[in-house]
């Protein structure tokens, strides 16, 4: 039964990477969140890089030190000299609350002001206007404001009211749980703070009776609150079980678990069960676990889980998918698939067909999961080389990605040969459109064409569907031959945005054929900015479309963003917006 839910969760994953897959590569670009963020399937756009958490401790300590430490220390005594001596709290609990709350000591010093006597201040406040002693103490644990204000009591407002509360409290600290990690345990499970006396120390000790150490169960109940709720938890023991059939020992699982994240031991069960199923030993389940812990810690073996569901994907079975664990790279599992996503997508930008983007992600996974590449317009810069030969180089020999790795000099390749057939079905396109033969023009554009007469020609031809007069895309593509050195597809993407998007009439291009040449990202931030500026009253609207798309970025600046106090920081959020996007 385990197991059968377990297939459920590959298989409704693999249906919601095929449902945003569908069309073009970069669609299936969105499945990235299956690698990065493991079992919390959302859409996304890709990213590979980690934004950086400012905790809500670090920013108030950052507020907190502009407060003169003279000042801090005397508001820490006055709320220590509360909690004990009006309220008589034990010194202990007074004291690490006095010290381990410091937004709510800065609220009261931004309500009362840090000048002159402030221990009296704060003093005379708290002795006329009883606060919710639950604030700072919920702090203290290490909760948020935004995470205990729904759980604040408002009757009763004191502490001492809530017998059961303290003692479960103590009880835990006495049992060496780090204090500041008790808040997860409140938040995680809320119930076990009104058990009666020693109902919560007996439920800690059972799980001493299995064989676990004091250390790692203070570890394990922070990291999975449940535990504590209901009798010993079953999954859990199961796992300890299946461990120990496979060679670990309880000094392994206390040297290399990590309570700093949630974990479900019964999503860990479904994956040691999910290993059995695809054929794994278990001296071959013990060295994978052993070197690479990860795989089955790492949110609780959904990273893992989300890496089997990409690979099904793409065609692989969960035969195929074993030796890949079996031989996995001395790297870790989160690196091991940000690179296999940042391989996909550099293979969906070079335009590589579906069917072999799907043969590689099935031969070479552990090739691609050990490379960090370059992005696509680098390699294919240094390596001077167009994508479709950058496709055929990968195809007959993929070892070769491992020199397109991030911080690698790339060689640059020589030119290719270019068979006669390619050129003369481009000299019969050129002749086509009035070239004279072997004229100096012929030889120019011979050299300033790109791709096959064919390809050519398709790309002429989807001008002239857009409702241009062939004469006049004759004139174009004299005036800016490298209009068509670009895909029939992405033609057609910015004729439609010009039209549909810009609301210009396909003819402008008669006048500025070179629009096609620009990447659709910059058109769109120079015109919705300069539609900002003129809504602003500081554009000119007799620009013309030529004007705001060929100026360099920073003419454009000086002499277009910069007329408006505030253009640049709009200018700055367009980018970030369109770029990122």
């Amino acid at each position: 039964m385990a197991f059968y839910l377990l297939s459920r969760r590959i298989a409704s994953i693999v249906r919601w990477v095929s449902s945003t897959c569908y069309g073009n590569h970069l669609g299936r670009a969105k499945i990235e969140i299956c690698l990065t963020a493991p079992f919390h399937i959302a859409i996304t756009s890709p990213r590979f890089y980690r934004t950086k958490k400012v905790s809500s401790e670090n920013s108030s300590a950052k507020d907190a030190f502009r407060i003169p430490s003279a000042t801090w220390k005397l508001a820490q005594a006055a709320l220590l000299d509360y909690l004990h001596c009006t309220r008589s709290l034990q010194f202990t609990d007074a004291e690490y609350i006095s010290k381990n709350s410091p937004m709510f000591l800065e609220m009261l010093l931004k309500r009362l002001g840090s000048e002159g006597d402030v221990e009296w201040s704060i003093a005379r406040f708290l002795r006329y206007h009883p606060i919710n002693e639950f604030e700072p103490f919920f702090e203290s644990i290490g909760l948020h404001p935004s995470e205990y204000s729904s759980l604040l009591p408002q009757n009763p407002m004191f502490l001492s009211d809530d017998d059961l509360l303290l003692e479960n409290y103590h009880e835990l600290c006495n049992y060496r749980v780090e204090r500041s990690k008790i808040g997860r345990l409140f938040k995680g499970a809320p119930e076990i703070f009104q058990y009666s006396s020693r109902v919560l120390i007996s439920k800690i000790q059972a799980y001493e009776r299995l064989g676990l150490s004091q250390s790692l169960v203070a570890r394990l109940i922070v990291s999975s609150p449940y535990l504590l709720v209901g009798d010993v938890n079953r999954d859990f023991v199961k796992v300890l079980e299946r461990l120990k059939s496979i060679g670990f020992e309880f000094s392994w699982l206390e040297e290399t678990f990590d309570d700093t994240v949630y974990c479900s031991w019964s999503r860990i069960l479904l994956m040691l069960d999910l290993f059995s199923r695809m054929g794994c030993k278990d001296e071959q389940l013990n060295q994978l676990i052993g070197h690479h812990p990860e795989i089955l810690f790492d949110g609780s073996g959904g990273r893992t889980l989300s890496l089997i569901g990409f690979l099904l994907k793409f065609g692989s079975t969960l035969g195929d998918i074993l030796p890949i664990f079996l031989h996995f790279p001395e790297i870790q599992l989160e690196i091991f698939c940000s690179n296999l996503m940042r391989c996909f997508l550099f293979l969906s930008k070079i335009e590589m067909e579906s069917p072999d983007v799907d043969k590689l992600l099935q031969s070479h996974s552990l090739l691609l999961g050990q490379c960090t590449l370059k992005k696509p317009n680098s390699v294919l810069a240094q390596l001077n080389v167009g994508k479709r030969r950058l496709c055929r180089i990968i195809l007959e020999d993929p070892q070769k990605m491992k020199n397109w790795v991030r911080g690698s000099k790339i060689d640059r390749l020589p030119k290719a040969y270019e068979d006669s057939s390619s050129v003369k079905e481009r000299i019969k396109f050129l002749l086509d459109l009035g070239y004279a033969v072997n004229s100096s023009a012929m030889k120019k554009a011979l050299k300033l064409f790109r791709g096959r007469g064919g390809q050519l020609q398709e790309r002429f031809n989807c001008l002239v569907e857009a409702g241009l007069d062939p004469k006049d895309v004759l004139d174009m593509v004299t005036v800016a031959p490298q209009i068509l050195n670009q895909s029939k597809g992405l033609l057609e993407r910015k004729i439609d945005f010009l039209v549909n998007e810009l609301g210009y009439p396909v003819s402008i291009l008669v006048r500025f054929p070179s629009y096609l040449n620009y990447n659709i990202n910059r058109i769109k931030l120079r015109y919705l900015m300069h539609k900002w500026l003129i809504d602003h009253g500081t554009g000119d609207p007799t620009l013309t479309l030529c004007t705001i798309i060929t100026s360099t970025e920073r003419m454009f600046i000086k002499h277009q963003v910069n007329g408006h106090p505030n253009g640049l920081q709009v200018f700055q959020e367009l980018k970030s917006d369109i770029y990122d996007w």
